[in-house]
């Protein structure tokens, strides 16, 4: 029989792309590592981790058993956590990951509502952006994400998404750029600029590309960040413009202005997300039924954002 702790390993192995990367995130030693992985491969009969110079590969057989393993830690999760929920609301524990915009926005409150109706279950949150927290929330690590993509219709396979709000995306300008005194500037204004964006990999960076090349233009790119703030400080210093969620939007600098871009305006949309087709715990549901009271109060208070902008 296959030992669940050793598929573990070789899970992160594969994820991390190294024994040391992999070790590192366990708390492990990089010979504890090397050490499951032979015990893996003796009990399995088979090469299922080969080194190269770029780090190491998985055989065809390993990548069998990492599949498996998330299956089989997916489903150990959903067994601890009906375990858990077997005294209702009056125990166990809820683990969450969230995107740092909805961090500072969405679940303050949320958590705050949970904790006064059940203040028994014990609460955990992280920041992880969604090409992290949904393999989290697979492998059982986490039971419950908030994500976002760019179409209010996603479908992630084995994961049950609950459609919260849209996020709108404003623009952000220095206070003196020529465009401040405009109220509704349009995208095609912004051509000759120098754009402060996030990670390429990310469903905003998409966003906001597609919309500038809908609009005549491939933009120059002149830093990136995710870290809202940081964008705010660069655009009050004159380093270049943005466009940046409403979500992020919570605190703004007295050195920019916000301006909506109507018609244009790139949209993201918000989901809490957890395990499609197996046991949701009671501590999961009452955190979606939470949030999504929180997100309808904070479509009523758009308007003061808009104003102010």
């Amino acid at each position: 029989m296959l030992d669940v702790r050793r598929m573990r390993v070789l899970r992160e192995v594969a994820l991390q792309g190294s024994f040391s990367a992999a070790a590192e995130t366990l708390s492990f030693t990089q010979s504890a590592v090397s050490q499951q992985i032979a015990a893996l491969e003796r009990e399995t009969g088979t090469v299922l981790v080969q080194r190269n110079a770029r780090g190491v590969r998985l055989t065809e057989a390993g990548e069998a058993v990492v599949r498996h393993a998330e299956a089989i830690l997916a489903r150990l999760a959903e067994a601890e956590a009906e375990l858990e929920a077997i005294a209702g609301l009056r125990g166990g524990r809820l683990r969450m990951a969230t995107f740092e915009s909805a961090g500072s926005s969405l679940m303050p409150p949320a958590i705050a509502c949970f904790r006064e109706r059940h203040p028994q279950v014990e609460l955990s949150l992280s920041l992880s952006d969604p090409e992290d927290s949904i393999p989290q929330l697979k492998s059982g690590e986490i039971d419950f994400a908030l994500t976002f993509a760019a179409s209010p219709k996603q479908d992630i396979e084995g994961v049950e998404l609950t459609y919260l709000l849209a996020d709108p995306m404003y623009l952000v300008l220095p206070a003196d750029h020529p465009l401040a005194r405009k109220r509704h500037p349009r995208l095609a204004d912004l051509a000759e600029e120098a754009w402060i964006w996030g990670s390429p990999s990310c469903d905003c960076y998409r966003l906001i590309s597609r919309a500038c090349m809908g609009a005549g233009y491939d933009p120059r790119i002149a830093f990136e960040s995710d870290d809202y703030a940081a964008v705010q400080g660069f655009v009050a210093a004159g380093v270049g413009v943005s466009l940046i969620p409403e979500l992020g939007l919570t605190s703004v600098r007295d050195d920019i202005v916000i301006r909506s871009l109507g018609r244009e305006t790139p949209i993201r949309h918000i989901f809490s997300a957890a395990l499609a087709g197996g046991y949701r715990s009671a501590a999961v549901a009452a955190m979606v039924e939470i949030l999504s009271e929180v997100a309808e109060r904070h479509c009523e208070q758009r308007p003061a954002l808009a104003l102010a902008a």
